[in-house]
């Protein structure tokens, strides 16, 4: 009997997991993110957030939507104030007013998401893959890089569809935050650019 039960019952719990998977799910990212601290370099950086990057919605499979929009503006605002010294923020590269300065345009190549009913894992996953197009105030290109983002939900028994994406969501854009802090630096071309405008830290 007690066998019976728990057969049961797991098949209950089977259903229950299996039908929030294929369910859809419109996604709010609601999460504030925390302000940078780092000692930015005296570097001059104008930064393109175009009104489609302001308002992205990511639409990874016809059941889902996430809007990433205004998290990944204010991720990536937070991030950049923590690279360089002097930073502006326009919603197109006509709009840029400082000289010397590095511009930079972020823009959203795709959106995955994985779900357990894909994978059969307890758990969420949506990868961002960023591109970061690099130039000079006068117009030269620096760089076109790649920066993907991945994040995952450590358990999501009794989370709703919706609320894991966005927590897996969220960890998505806080490690495209550290990437960005960590690796922008190290990206040969810019780095070669720093050092042709003698524009290095004192330390380096």
């Amino acid at each position: 009997m007690l066998t019976t039960k728990i057969k049961l019952f797991s098949m209950l719990l089977a259903v229950v997991v299996i039908s929030g998977c294929s369910s859809s799910a419109q996604v709010q990212i609601d999460s504030p993110f925390p302000t940078v601290v780092s000692k930015p370099k005296a570097v001059k950086a104008a930064i393109v957030f175009s009104d489609d990057f302001k308002a992205y919605v990511a639409a990874p499979n016809s059941r889902t939507s996430i809007d990433l929009g205004s998290a990944q503006t204010e991720l990536l605002s937070n991030a950049f104030k923590g690279l360089f010294r002097d930073v502006e923020f326009v919603s197109a590269a006509t709009d840029v007013t400082l000289e010397n300065a590095l511009v930079i345009t972020p823009s959203v190549q795709e959106v995955q998401v994985s779900t357990p009913s894909d994978t059969y894992l307890n758990v969420y996953e949506v990868w961002i893959k960023y591109n970061l197009d690099i130039q000079t105030a006068s117009g030269d290109q620096v760089d076109s890089w790649f920066m993907p983002a991945y994040g995952k939900t450590p358990d999501s028994f009794m989370l709703s569809k919706s609320n894991a994406i966005e927590e897996a969501a969220v960890i998505a854009l806080r490690d495209a935050g550290a990437k960005l802090m960590l690796d922008f630096y190290r990206i040969p071309s810019v780095y070669n650019w720093l050092v042709r405008e003698q524009l290095l830290d004192e330390e380096q």
